[in-house]
């Protein structure tokens, strides 16, 4: 997979002490890494960039929106996305990824790319089930949800009086002692 140029910081020029950096998330983005789920993003993102002697510390902050299909009636919403995600770049023989939190690039290296950093932590801070809102609180009208409550399993009446269920076996109620005596 290529590089998205954007998203790539140079560093070699950058003094030592902290560096901001500011980007736009859109869905172009998701599309880079075949992400397919989402029908609409806006989100900002703040990097920032504090430069040491021997490494590097990233600090990504963003907030926006997704706009997403409800799991349980396929209504799209907007759900709010928000978090930060910490990690250390430093520099060694070989090139290292192993490691989420830390990022080992070759010596002479004059620049980094943080896609796969912005990409993973979004997508993992999301919820694994999306539910609508107006699911949850009840407010949300949609055919889906008429047809998931006409067929579902209607609760026992427990209000039916003893002679419309027949003969209770005999056997019941030893059993019924049973629980009674604890």
């Amino acid at each position: 997979m290529r590089d998205l140029k954007e998203f790539t910081i140079p560093f070699v020029g950058l003094k030592l002490g902290e560096h901001h950096f500011d980007f736009t998330i859109d869905n172009k983005f998701f599309e880079h890494f075949e992400y397919d789920e989402f029908n609409a993003a806006t989100i900002s993102l703040d990097v920032l960039l504090e430069k040491k002697t021997t490494f590097m510390e990233f600090t990504l902050t963003y907030t926006g929106d997704v706009d997403v299909n409800c799991d349980v009636t396929n209504e799209p919403f907007k759900e709010s996305v928000a978090g930060n995600y910490h990690f250390i770049v430093k520099f060694g023989d070989d090139f290292n990824n192993e490691n989420e939190d830390l990022y080992i690039i070759p010596h002479g290296s004059y620049q980094v790319n943080i896609q796969q950093f912005i990409y993973e932590s979004i997508i993992l801070n999301l919820p694994s089930r999306r539910v609508h809102p107006g699911v949850e609180d009840g407010t949300l009208q949609s055919d889906i949800l008429d047809k998931l409550e006409a067929l579902s399993p209607k609760a026992p009446k427990e209000d039916i009086d003893a002679s419309q269920q027949g003969p209770i076996d005999p056997r019941w109620d030893s059993l019924k002692k049973l629980l009674n005596e604890k």
